[in-house]
Formats: structure tokens, C-alpha cells, sequence
């Protein structure tokens, strides 16, 4: 089901190569969402009703849910599902608290300067849907965006096969904090929040993880409106294993994050043959009772390998070098490894840290880099949705102090005006002495 690697008989230059074979790069996705994107851009609702009938089979009769569904969202949900979204709620609430910042201040002489921190006006959030419904993704993506200070803070979410939107994910909206919730997906719904459409405001920053489609069209609108600089793309996962590891736990880890079906990615990667062996045979044995058995194996057959290494070190170099969203650390003391890793989205220690648990409850956002983004992005935090403004105060004293330092740097620049605003204000001050 894995392709094997065998690095004892191989160079790491392997990975590369299985990284390229398996990459969510496709030139036609780029074509088809650039056609959407010109397309709701020009026609906006039209648009977005020709794509949803197009690829989801159905036009809402109005785009943006009403609070009457949501109350009957309420009324549909189980009962024990709002009681763990509200305590996963709060969970992920109560982290995005702790990155709050209150302002720093520099302060020399009669130079002060602050930094104040200012939240987007308005915040998108994508949360796929369709084959399946993601009440997780909307507290993981609404919360961080309500805690950093969003005032509108909208979703966009396909329906599912009976063309509603699950009850869950209603619900998390409304527990979430989040101000309007539009049942459309896909490009289309990237482009709207990008552009504005009659039925949908443009937004200032757009967050949230989905398809090769929706990964692609977010990065191509990046130029328009903000957008995390992690790629959040179709799910993968990076097992390092030891003769520690439990192969049970092992096999269905891998397995997690691959029933999310097409274009992500599952290695298995352990100095040890026959641990390998072991948890193989296991992901065979759980992926044949598995329901989403074909979800599972569209990601084996083409983002599926296990590697054998010479040891751990050679493990973390290509953990490294494939750079995943989650990285699970199934070997004896694994705090001793963590100086080792340099490209993750998150890692998950020991046998008892899944990253279900990173998914659904420990509190930092499980919208996390893909397709090798880690290298240069982080998961998604409050930082993603507050800019950053520097307020600058000077007295006499320290425009004395300064002047020579800046118009030196100015007339080397040929900047005549930037040393002349200084030698003004200098000369103003030398005539009130």
C-alpha cells in the first residue's frame, strides 16, 4: 500500500524525487482556477450560482445562511456533539488568548516608539465540505480571528449531498463567534471572499485549509488580499518509528490523516525492518475494515511510502526534507530528537499523542502547513489576522541627536528632501535659541 524506500541501498536525493512525483502542483488546476477566479470576478453571484450547480450540483436559493437555520441547526445536533464542540471551543478560545499581544514600548531619551497592534476589518474562512462535514476546522479558523479582534468574521462552506449544511458546522459558527456563514465552496468561494460579490463583502484576510483547488486559488489571489503564508492543502502526516512504537497506533496514524482522501501524503519512516513490517501489516489489516477505505487508499496509491533508514538521524534529514503538517514522534524519549526538527507544521510526541488530539482538542489551530510550506510558514495563529503599526514620537533633543545620522544616509541615497525635512526643523530650532 506504502511505496517502500530502502535508504541503506538509496541516496535522500529519493525523496526529492518521491516528493515531485507526489506533489499537489498541477498546471490545469491553475488553469480551471483562474478561469473561476476572472469569472466571479467579472460576474460575480451569477458566477458562484454556475459553479455551484457545476460542481456541487445545487444553487442555495440565497448564498448566506439565516439565523432561523442555525437555530434549527441547535435543534438537530446531538446533544453530547454541542456539549464537546462548546468544551473544544473553549479549549482552542483560552491558547489563542495566550498569543494576545498588549503593545511593547521603546523609550531612549526623547525618542519613543510604540508598536499597537490593529486586527483586519474583515476575515474569511474557508471550511470544506461536500463529502464531508468539518465543525473542528470552523472553531480552529473563526476563534483565533474573534480573539485577535475581527469585527465580521464570515464562513464559506459547501453543502453537503442533501445540499445543506451539516448542523455541526452550524453550530460551531455560532459557538465560534463567527458574524455570516455562505453556502458555497470550492475556487469560486475563494474568489468572492477575495473580490466581493452582490451577495458576499470582500474580506481583508482569508484562512482555512481545503482542496488542491481551494490551496490554489488562495495562493493566487494573494496578491488582492492577505492570505496565511502557509499552503493549507490536502492533508499529510510523517510517522517516525522505533522498535518503541505500538505498530496499532502507528498503522491507524497513518491512516488518520489519509481519509481525507486525494493529493495528501503518509510516510512511514523507521531504522528498523522489522517494525516496518509490523506496522504495514497493520495498516493493511485497518484499512480493509475502514469506511472511507477509498479516501484511504486514493492517498496511499500516489502520497503513500514507507522508508527504511540507517538510523533516527537519517529519519529526522527526511522528515525534514518532505517538511509535513504533522509529524508523529513514535520513538523511546522523543524530547531528545526535538533539536533535530526544523520543517514541521506539528509534531506529536510518544504513543499516546495523536494528532486527533491536534485536530480536535489541545488548542492550537490544526490548520497547518502542506506541501512543504513548513519550510517557511507556521500554523495559523492571531498573528494572521493583526497588523502591526509603529507610532513614532520625537522631541528637539533627539532630532538633534539624530540629524547627523540620517542626513548622511539621505544625501548618500541622493534623497535631497528626506535630509532637508531634517535640516529644516534643525535650522527651526537653531532660530528659536
Amino acid at each position: 500500500m506504502l511505496k517502500r524506500i530502502d535508504l541503506n541501498k538509496r541516496d535522500t536525493d529519493s525523496i526529492s524525487s518521491a516528493l515531485s512525483a507526489a506533489s499537489t502542483a498541477n498546471d490545469d488546476v491553475e488553469k480551471t482556477v483562474l478561469a473561476v477566479i476572472n469569472d466571479v470576478k467579472s460576474r460575480g453571484d451569477d458566477a458562484l450560482r454556475h459553479y455551484a450547480e457545476k460542481f456541487d450540483g445545487f444553487i442555495p436559493e440565497d448564498f448566506r445562511v439565516s439565523e432561523a437555520e442555525i437555530d434549527e441547526a441547535f435543534k438537530n445536533c446531538e446533544a453530547g456533539l454541542i456539549e464537546a464542540m462548546e468544551k473544544a471551543a473553549g479549549r482552542v478560545r483560552e491558547f489563542h488568548k495566550t498569543q494576545l499581544h498588549s503593545g511593547s514600548l521603546f523609550n531612549e531619551g526623547n525618542l519613543e516608539v510604540q508598536t499597537v497592534y490593529r486586527p483586519v476589518t474583515r476575515a474569511g474562512c474557508y471550511v470544506p465540505g461536500g463529502r464531508a462535514s468539518y465543525p473542528s476546522t470552523v472553531l480552529m479558523t473563526v476563534i483565533p480571528a474573534v480573539v485577535a479582534g475581527v469585527r465580521d468574521v464570515i464562513i464559506c462552506t459547501p453543502p453537503g449531498r442533501d445540499n445543506k449544511i451539516s448542523p455541526a458546522v452550524l453550530v460551531a459558527a455560532r459557538l465560534a463567534g463567527a458574524s455570516s456563514v455562505f453556502a458555497i465552496g470550492g475556487a469560486q468561494a475563494i474568489s468572492a471572499m477575495a473580490y466581493g460579490t452582490e451577495s458576499i463583502a470582500a474580506v481583508d484576510v482569508i484562512v482555512g485549509p481545503g482542496n488542491n483547488y481551494v490551496a490554489t486559488a488562495q495562493r493566487m489571489v494573494s496578491r488582492d488580499v492577505g492570505i496565511a503564508a502557509a499552503f493549507a492543502g490536502p492533508s499529510e502526516i510523517v510517522v517516525i518509528a522505533d522498535g518503541t512504537a505500538n505498530p496499532k497506533f502507528a498503522a491507524i496514524d497513518l491512516i488518520v490523516q489519509a481519509e481525507h482522501g486525494p493529493d495528501g501524503q503518509s510516510w512511514l519512516i523507521s531504522p528498523d525492518e522489522e517494525i516496518l513490517k509490523t506496522i504495514l501489516k497493520e495498516v493493511k489489516v485497518l484499512v480493509n475494515k475502514s469506511k472511507r477505505r477509498q479516501e484511504i487508499m486514493s492517498t496511499f496509491d500516489r502520497g503513500g511510502f514507507a522508508v527504511l533508514v540507517k538510523d533516527l538521524s537519517q529519519a529526522f534529514d527526511v522528515a525534514n526534507t518532505v517538511a509535513p503538517e504533522h509529524l508523529q514522534l513514535m520513538v523511546e524519549n522523543p524530547e531528545n530528537y526535538l533539536s533535530l526538527i526544523q520543517n514541521a507544521g506539528a509534531v506529536f510526541m510518544g504513543n499516546m499523542a495523536p494528532a486527533s488530539v491536534g485536530d480536535y482538542y489541545a488548542g492550537p489551530s490544526h490548520v497547518l502547513p502542506t506541501d512543504r510550506s513548513a519550510r517557511f510558514a507556521s500554523a495559523l495563529t492571531i498573528n494572521d489576522f493583526i497588523k502591526d503599526i509603529h507610532i513614532i514620537s520625537m522631541g528637539a533633543d533627539a532630532l538633534k541627536e539624530a540629524a547627523e545620522t540620517i542626513t548622511k544616509i539621505a544625501d548618500a541615497e541622493g534623497l535631497d528632501a528626506h535630509a532637508e525635512s531634517i535640516r529644516l526643523r534643525i535650522e527651526g530650532l537653531d532660530d528659536l535659541a
